[in-house]
């Protein structure tokens, strides 16, 4: 790690960052990024968000999936909000040692923080990330990931 300051990111960078609109922008805030190194994000889950309604009526809680999506959208500010980033679509590859705490529900402040552990020819990379309320981890996990070109 470098002594570089992070910076945070408003929603406007953040939808200039990720391609995700809603309902699948699943980031409120990037309160720090430095490119290439790491990033530290949030996501305030209220009884509003569509999922609740049916996952599960009488228990809320965010589908696992979504949460993971959560995580591995603020893992990608660090590697989009870079020059090597530009233009290229970031594709989630894979996900190895992901441990589960309890479930996230309506009310949860998700803070989650992502650091890139490799990065390898310029497209490919390794993250390691988790998610946490105040002090107790919901999900950790490594997040694989590769830069492609769009499709025209």
């Amino acid at each position: 790690m470098t002594d570089t300051p992070g910076h945070p990111m408003n929603i406007r960078e953040i939808l200039d960052c990720l391609p995700h609109r809603y309902p699948f922008l699943l980031v409120d805030r990037i309160d720090e990024v430095v490119p290439l190194e790491t990033a530290h994000g949030s996501k305030l889950l209220t009884i509003n968000e569509e999922f609740f309604q049916g996952h599960f009526p009488d228990d809320p809680q965010m589908p696992v999936g979504l949460l993971i999506e959560c995580m591995a959208q603020v893992g990608c500010t660090v590697i989009m909000s870079t020059p090597q980033g530009k233009g290229k679509n970031i594709l989630f590859a894979a996900v190895d040692n992901c441990e589960f705490g309890r479930p996230a529900r309506p009310g949860d402040h998700l803070e989650i923080r992502a650091r890139m552990t490799n990065f390898r020819g310029g497209d490919k990379g390794k993250i390691t990330v988790n998610c946490q309320v105040g002090e107790e981890v919901l999900v950790s996990a490594e997040m694989m990931f590769a830069l492609t070109d769009p499709v025209a």
